[in-house]
């Protein structure tokens, strides 16, 4: 106990998180700024992402600013801030040589996985007023000739030869395009000619720096109403959005997480895990913090097998998760300790001890219980993480109350949108209470409009959540019919989550109105809200429930957890292939009554419950196009695709 931390101070009193601001609409804003104003920036000399590069050489006193590792088993080399930003003047220049001009008008694509080159082509474009576009790493074909059009995309940076070849692929689709840029090894010469049969101009990174070095040229710098980039969101049906958003948007965005977080923020020591798809402006997000207050960023091998041993390799002390690795954390420990009731009641003792010094806002990996209970999970995340945030999806409450134990680290939850940037909610440090994800951001007010067909009401809390400040975005590209159902005349964002104010001013986040529909009955359903209750069995990999509106009730398409279901299927003699297990009635019946009696805990209505399932042996995945990039389930597809099973659970429900 004699080397415990002291307890944490709250900055702000935990039980009026925020304040609802006048003019009757019940919009609430943070309490760290005062009279409902809105920040738009921390720093004077921070105000635009170009500013924020700079400011981080200043404040690292040009420490190391991106670290990669050359080869799967070499340890991680770093190049410094002012390296790095010599090589964004060289690209930059080598890009207005080659025939790429300075402003707002050019739109430069980048196709790539997270590496120090998609960094330097941000920040490249930063340099000279341009506008950066990523391309979806898992995006199809389609999806990137479509954008490539839409924002009339001249110019694409790629990681490879094999994504080079699939641009020319479709180059009769993309009239716009002319050049393509490949990063590592030169491209090989049956490449280049076969580029420049169709018009094109296929460079190697290195020419285009080499270019800038032979031919200089001055910076542009943005101004924070300049559009940075345009993000597209992979929506669950039709084409891709195309999100605008300033310098002045996520410069306001991260100064707001970085003012709410106080001491905890981002400091020059820190060091990030980036292994989150830098084409989602979330983990873009938690870049800009890192270079605006002078940190460094590693980046993973952009192989999801090989994360751990990134992770022990680099020991990083910041890193943005989503709560999937999250739960595969929490399942590892507690498979680990599932067949010893030893190790199950020490582990329940040290999670009892740790939770009583969480709830005295004690924070520490330094306890008895660190030592010998939770030091292989804090190993395997590199053993220096102080802080990580989470967001992208509802992460359960048992699993963010052991990681807060077992890690002994800061973990703060956030929730928002590409529309506003990322974050527009964040919990507080030294909150530990679960079930919410915090009060509104200081860059943005929040309020609760009515939705009578599920009969929430603003008048009781409860109701879509709406967001209007400075991080919302500028609309969608060349899509006003979009931008105008999404935004409306005063500026507030309709995001079509349903929440609600919990008495501490924090959000809580319930239902989700976009993909609700009716029953014969005329009951309206939230398939989201009733998936996320069924996804805590550990008995569910993955599900989609579905309903009709000449149907009484609902089915579900349920993926089995593999290794939950394989050793119960051991107990029970049951025997055969995955596919087999998965066609097992007792199987079935066994995973139909686990959800079943998890709804009745959750208060789920008898027309909310499924009434049958059929149970699919493979995994939902992008890949086979049940999954958007943002891994949310595409409904139409496994309508689609499931059919068959849904009017076969019907009729025999009949």
């Amino acid at each position: 106990m004699s080397t415990l931390p002291p307890p944490l101070t709250p900055t702000i009193d935990l039980h009026t998180q925020s304040k609802e601001i006048p003019g009757g609409e019940g919009a609430r804003s943070s309490r760290f700024y005062p009279d409902g104003k809105l920040l738009e920036y921390c720093y004077e000399d921070a105000r635009t992402l170009y500013h924020c590069m700079h400011r981080g050489a200043k404040e690292s006193g040009d420490g190391p600013c991106l670290w990669w590792r050359p080869s799967k088993d070499a340890a991680y080399i770093f190049m410094s801030y002012s390296q790095m930003l010599e090589r964004v003047s060289h690209f930059s220049a080598g890009l207005t040589h080659l025939g790429t001009k300075p402003g707002q008008q050019t739109y430069v694509g980048i196709y790539s996985i997270n590496r120090p080159e998609w960094v330097i082509t941000e920040h490249a474009c930063f340099r000279q007023s341009a506008i950066l576009v990523p391309l979806y790493d898992t995006l199809g074909p389609d999806a990137c000739s479509y954008i490539i059009n839409q924002a009339e995309i001249q110019v694409v940076v790629c990681d490879s030869e094999a994504k080079a070849l699939s641009l020319l692929d479709e180059a009769g689709r993309t009239p716009g395009l002319r050049q393509i840029i490949v990063t590592g090894r030169p491209p090989a010469d049956a490449l280049r000619i076969r580029a420049k049969s169709q018009g094109l101009q296929l460079l190697a990174f290195q020419e285009v720096e080499e270019a800038g070095k032979l031919h200089p040229c001055q910076p542009l710098p943005p101004s924070p109403s300049d559009v940075a980039t345009v993000c597209y969101t992979s929506g669950t049906t039709g084409d891709p959005k195309g999100v605008v958003l300033t310098h002045g948007n996520i410069v306001a965005c991260a100064s707001a997480v970085i003012l709410q977080m106080g001491i905890h923020a981002p400091q020059p020591s820190d060091c990030l895990m980036s292994y989150l798809p830098l084409a989602h402006m979330f983990e873009r997000v938690c870049q800009v913090l890192t270079y605006m207050t002078g940190g460094s960023v590693g980046f993973s091998q952009g192989n999801i097998k090989l994360l751990t041993d990134d992770i022990k390799t680099l020991r990083p002390t910041f890193i943005p998760i989503v709560p999937r690795l999250l739960n595969r954390i929490y399942d590892q420990v507690q498979d680990s300790v599932k067949g010893s009731k030893l190790k199950k009641w020490i582990m329940d003792m040290a999670l009892s001890s740790k939770q009583s010094e969480l709830e005295r806002h004690i924070v520490t990996n330094r306890s008895v219980w660190d030592r010998f209970v939770f030091r292989p999970v804090q190993e395997n995340m590199g053993g220096r993480v102080r802080l990580l945030v989470t967001g992208s999806a509802p992460l359960a409450t048992n699993v963010l109350t052991f990681l807060r134990c077992a890690l002994g680290c800061t973990i703060v939850e956030g929730y928002g949108q590409t529309e506003c940037v990322a974050p527009c909610n964040m919990t507080m440090v030294g909150d530990y209470s679960v079930g919410h994800v915090g009060p509104p951001l200081p860059c943005c007010h929040i309020k609760l409009i009515d939705v009578p067909e599920m009969e929430y009401f603003a008048v009781n809390g409860q109701g879509e959540v709406c967001i209007k400040g400075l991080s919302v975005f500028q609309g969608y590209l060349k899509d006003p019919v979009k931008t105008a159902e999404t935004l409306d005349q005063d500026g507030w964002l309709h995001t079509g989550d349903i929440g609600m104010w919990m008495e501490n001013g924090a959000l809580r986040i319930v239902d989700r109105k976009k993909n609700i529909f009716k029953l014969a009955q005329g009951e309206y359903i939230a398939p989201e809200k009733i998936e996320n209750i069924y996804l805590t069995s550990p008995l569910v990999a993955q599900i989609f429930v579905h309903g009709e509106s000449l149907k009484s009730c609902l089915v579900a398409v349920v993926v089995p957890d593999l290794r939950a279901i394989s050793n119960w299927c051991k107990l029970h003699e049951i025997e055969g292939d995955w596919a087999s297990i998965c066609r097992n009635k007792d199987v079935k019946k066994y995973i139909l009554e686990d959800i079943t009696s998890l709804g009745k805990k959750a208060g789920l209505k008898a027309f909310e419950q499924v009434k049958d399932i059929h149970l699919h042996p493979e995994l939902f995945t992008v890949d086979n196009n049940l999954l958007t990039p943002t891994l949310k389930t595409k409904r139409p597809d496994c309508k689609r695709l499931f059919m068959p099973q849904i009017n076969a659970m019907y009729q025999h429900l009949v």
